[in-house]
């Protein structure tokens, strides 16, 4: 389609092509997609549950965990050799079979998480611990550092494993850089495979399959700076003082 509009140098009207608007939901809207349900991967005696704040959009979409498209979490699962092959986010419940599963938060997917109310995360805290509690996994394993505080209350910790366990049980908490490409201080799956790759070797220590692992390999310290928009956004939210409910 083509739209005439005036104004060339020789006062004849110049064609310009309207843009075609990118159909990321193969015709479905927002506000349908925001209504689907990410169902959680979970079992007991796994290994290691991946913990997210809430699905994106496209994941909701896709109904599978981490499939946005420049997600860095299925390249670092395969680098740091956690996963023998490469797998994708249609694979996500495929990795129960590796001791790996997946939860959220917030089960209510937005664009970004600073679209979550104070509520839904602190109720979806409270959710996480029960299910924690539950299943009992070795390590849960926070995919970003905001999801961690929001969880333990905690404000000063280093990225990696944490010297505390999930109340009531052995599990152990191990905090990752987010996996999201628009993490702007680790742009890279390769800046993330090296958080990665120590939390493999700390299951393979929990596992018995290592004698011995150095506490200093899996410790890192915070270096990434300044938070991103969307997590200032969210402390916002948390440490407002108590006002009505939100609906």
């Amino acid at each position: 389609m083509e739209i005439k509009v005036e104004g060339a140098l020789d006062g004849a009207p110049r064609p310009v092509k309207e843009r075609k608007k990118h159909d990321r939901f193969n015709g479905m809207s927002e506000e349908e997609v925001s209504r689907r349900t990410l169902p959680d991967h979970l079992a007991e005696n796994l290994d290691i549950i991946i913990i997210g704040i809430n699905p994106g959009l496209f994941a909701a979409y896709k109904g599978h965990h981490y499939a946005g498209p420049g997600n860095h979490f299925w390249k670092c699962l395969y680098l740091s050799g956690l996963t023998r092959e490469q797998m994708s986010a249609d694979e996500d419940y495929k990795l129960l079979n590796f001791g790996i599963g997946f939860t959220n938060m917030v089960s209510r997917p937005t664009k970004g998480s600073a679209d979550l109310t104070r509520r839904e995360i602190k109720e979806g805290s409270a959710v996480l611990l029960e299910k924690l509690q539950t299943f009992r996994p070795k390590v849960a394993v926070f995919n970003g550092k905001l999801i961690y505080e929001v969880f333990s209350g905690k404000k000063d910790f280093c990225f990696g494993k944490q010297p505390d366990t999930v109340a009531g049980t052995n599990t152990y908490m191990w905090v990752m850089p987010s996996s999201s490409a628009r993490c702007a201080q680790l742009p890279r799956a390769a800046d993330k495979v090296p958080f990665y790759a120590a939390l493999k070797k700390f299951r393979d220590y929990l596992n018995g399959l290592l004698p011995h692992v150095d506490e200093a390999e899996l410790v890192f310290p915070d270096t990434t700076g300044r938070r991103p928009h969307e997590e200032m956004e969210i402390r916002r939210y948390l440490l407002a003082p108590p006002g009505p409910a939100p609906r």
